[in-house]
């Protein structure tokens, strides 16, 4: 789990979601959840995945601000346009 804000200074949470079923590949998945102002917020972005939740958290841990700002504004592109759908 990580903690960081955005570029509007609002607080998110990065962690990492299981999916079920029975192909391991991928079953682990990126998620960002709003803190403060946004709590509540939920975004998945199940594109980002990994294998294991070793490798998952270990990518986490090491990503920058800048990369989780970059996913976070993806995911919630992503959002965005769906529900204009």
């Amino acid at each position: 789990m990580r903690r960081f804000h955005d570029h509007e200074g609002n607080a998110w949470v990065a962690s990492i979601a299981r999916a079920e079923g029975g192909d391991y590949k991928g079953r682990f998945y990126f998620v960002v959840e709003g803190e403060g102002v946004g709590e509540g917020r939920r975004v998945f972005l199940t594109d980002v995945r990994w294998n294991s939740s070793r490798t998952a958290e270990r990518t986490l841990s090491t990503m920058s601000e800048v990369e989780l700002r970059r996913r976070l504004r993806s995911a919630l592109g992503r959002t965005r346009r769906a529900a204009a759908v």
